[in-house]
């Protein structure tokens, strides 16, 4: 069926228009409990129980106490964590053994847009068939069991500590941080009260930026979207390293000493060459927005590469076809299935530092033989549901920018799964070829758009 509020990260959109509204939020509740307490096989007289993380958007209480509410009609217990990373959420679903988890946040997005992600009971994103038997039952009319049958809420007081320790536990013992001096920039989100603590009690000195949420802040010129807070601050303090993650604490980027920013495919080249000279190494899984001299430079070292749709659920579903453990996107999604169940961006920063620990190198040095292609983005505007495929003109001009690039380059064009706009990438060794083919199919798909 045709999925009408899913989308490829859950339900996304502006706080106050359908469907992140309170009343939807009450709707939403109730269906997921539905689908939840059939799909549940519990002992009998024990209810389903969902666990509850947000990060830190002022629009979070409210459609909290919205959800809570419709489960707790559903007759499903709710367990609140209070503003968590979405990857905790992740790991303490399956920790508790419930049967959900669910996350407020919109990720990087601004303070004004929110959204929900669901994860199942084994800490992985909800199937899309069960997303599906959601949304069905959101057309159903919603109605609340009697009140011995009502859901529970309480709160858990030691969620942050609990994944303070998971995540160290995905460190090395043998190895420490110390005389390590690291920026960490939580970007006033969900990681502010989380992440400075796993650095500093693996030894290293912390200079904690982006730790002062308001509920307006969120992502605002901070965070891995906004690398130049990081930047700064590490020259500023003279430290060895930034490690900066998004909004709910599932993206990656880090900076060294000289200021200079690594992304995702930098990242996972860090991680893959490391585990490669541990033993074998299959393969790797990136998207379609990742770097090609990433492919090339993993196809040096004996390693597979392959592309999965964008997004960090397409990249899971390849990994899991192919029986690998490590893939990511270059926004800095990093997932390593044999640490944990989903992107996760500080226990992506441990495994980085741990290659830097084995190596006793730097980041410039560990990328030394990545040289990252000039690669340009465009995200043009376009209505809901334009078709770039259906324009002539925009496929001729793809067609004439490839011709250009040869087997130097490459061209993408996708809409993206969150906003709406179609993303227009060009990517080539030809950094002034690059940016020119790029303003020119970022404009021909206007035309066609207007």
């Amino acid at each position: 069926m045709t999925r009408k509020f899913f989308g490829t990260d859950g339900i996304r959109g502006l706080v106050g228009e359908a469907p992140i509204t309170p009343e939807f939020m009450v709707r939403l509740g109730y269906a997921a409990g539905e689908v939840l307490a059939r799909r549940a096989q519990l002992a009998a007289g024990m209810r389903p129980a969902v666990l509850i993380g947000k990060d830190t958007r002022i629009s979070g209480y409210m459609l909290e106490a919205s959800l809570e509410a419709g489960f707790a009609a559903a007759g499903v217990d709710v367990m609140l964590s209070g503003p968590m990373p979405t990857p905790a959420v992740a790991y303490l679903t399956r920790a508790l053994r419930l049967q959900a988890g669910v996350v407020i946040s919109a990720s990087h997005n601004p303070y004004p847009d929110n959204g929900i992600k669901f994860f199942s009971g084994d800490g992985n994103k909800l199937p899309d068939a069960v997303e599906a038997q959601i949304e069905a039952q959101l057309a159903q009319p919603m109605r609340c069991r009697a009140s011995a049958e009502l859901g529970k809420a309480r709160r858990i007081d030691d969620a942050a500590g609990r994944y303070i320790e998971f995540c160290k536990s995905t460190f090395p013992n043998r190895l420490d941080l110390r005389g390590l001096k690291i920026v960490v920039d939580c970007a006033n989100g969900a990681a502010y009260h989380i992440a400075p603590h796993v650095f500093h009690e693996l030894g290293a000195d912390v200079v904690p930026i982006g730790v002062s949420p308001d509920g307006l802040n969120i992502n605002d010129l901070v965070g891995a979207t906004s690398p130049q807070a990081l930047q700064l601050a590490v020259k500023q303090h003279k430290a060895d390293l930034g490690i900066a993650l998004d909004g709910d604490g599932d993206r990656l980027l880090m900076v060294d000493a000289h200021g200079d920013a690594y992304d995702g495919d930098e990242l996972l080249y860090v991680i893959a060459r490391m585990r490669a000279a541990q033993g074998p190494v299959p393969g790797v899984v990136g998207t379609l927005m990742s770097n090609l001299a990433l492919e090339r430079a993993l196809e040096r070292c004996g390693i597979a590469f392959a592309r999965a749709k964008v997004g960090d659920r397409y990249v899971l579903e390849l990994l899991q076809e192919k029986g690998w453990q490590l893939g990511g996107e270059n926004s800095g999604h990093i997932i390593c299935l044999d640490k944990h169940t989903t992107g996760d961006a500080l226990v992506s920063a441990l495994q980085v530092l741990t290659a830097l620990r084995e190596r006793d190198s730097t980041l410039a040095e560990l990328c030394g033989e990545l040289s990252l292609y000039p690669q340009k983005l465009v995200n043009v505007r376009v209505a809901k549901g334009f078709n770039w495929e259906a324009s002539a003109a925009v496929g001729k001009a793809k067609e004439a920018a490839e011709r250009d690039l040869g087997k130097a380059g490459r061209v993408l064009l996708r809409p993206s799964g969150t906003e709406p706009v179609l993303r227009v990438m060009v990517e080539g060794e030809d950094g002034a070829k690059v940016e020119s083919l790029a303003a020119m199919l970022a404009e021909k798909v206007r035309l066609a758009a207007a």
